[in-house]
């Protein structure tokens, strides 16, 4: 198994935000937390990055225990993210932005050249400043970013949050062209259209608890879940 959370406590001061949580990723593999807003998604990737560290339990990547390494340890170990708000850098062009993705002497498969093939238009892009960019570009950017640090595993953090239909559906396409290439994928989402149409599986948190886990075809022949936990 690529990734392994086993019974996670993760709080934030004295509030208890996640309550043993425990998923699992393999290698290939596309999977979705989905809840409402508040119910622990973004705390549990971060818990994963090391960014909030998990009080009691453990993270395995690759077999390594990684709770309590700090955020560049687990970075330089494989794990790439991409958080909610982008946090791109304004005043860089997008070139200089992605730049700064790399990593000291990697030699692997993302490079300039291949992430401006994925994303032709951060290529079209390339000298402009990154502040200028639309939310869909800063998206794109913050992405391929990511990428050019050739992480093994990629974390998303709302991939979809604040972007028109339109945008939504051609990012679908490229987080569907890197599960083709076999990027392993752990994304949370409150879009549940948009996380079924490109996840294998799923895990459902509500209240710090994952409440329910499953393949991706059930939840779909299941409606009654989505409507009891995400309301839709």
């Amino acid at each position: 198994m690529l990734l392994e959370v086993k019974e996670i406590n993760t709080f934030y001061g004295i509030s208890h935000i996640l309550f043993n949580v425990s998923l699992e990723i393999d290698k290939g593999e596309v999977v979705c937390i989905l809840g409402r807003n508040g119910v622990g998604k973004t705390t549990l990737l971060r818990s994963i990055m090391g960014l909030t560290t998990a009080r009691s339990g453990n993270i395995l990547f690759g077999g390594l225990e990684i709770r309590g390494k700090q955020p560049f340890e687990v970075a330089r170990l494989g794990i790439g993210f991409v958080p909610e708000d982008r946090v791109i850098f304004p005043a860089l062009t997008v070139r200089e932005n992605l730049e700064m993705g790399t990593k000291r002497g990697d030699k692997g498969p993302w490079t300039f050249e291949r992430v401006f093939e994925m994303f032709p238009i951060l290529q079209k892009r390339r000298a402009q400043m990154g502040g200028t960019l639309s939310g869909g570009e800063q998206q794109m950017l913050t992405i391929a970013r990511t990428l050019m640090g050739n992480p093994q595993l990629l974390l998303l953090d709302e991939p979809s949050e604040g972007l028109s239909p339109l945008i939504i559906k051609e990012l679908g396409n490229y987080v569907r062209s890197l599960k083709e290439e076999g990027m392993p994928l752990l994304m949370s989402e409150q879009n549940p259209a948009f996380s079924l149409r490109l996840s294998d599986r799923a895990y459902i948190l509500e209240k710090g608890e994952v409440r329910w886990k499953g393949d991706i075809r059930e939840l779909k022949e299941k409606p009654e879940i989505l409507k009891t936990y995400l309301g839709v």
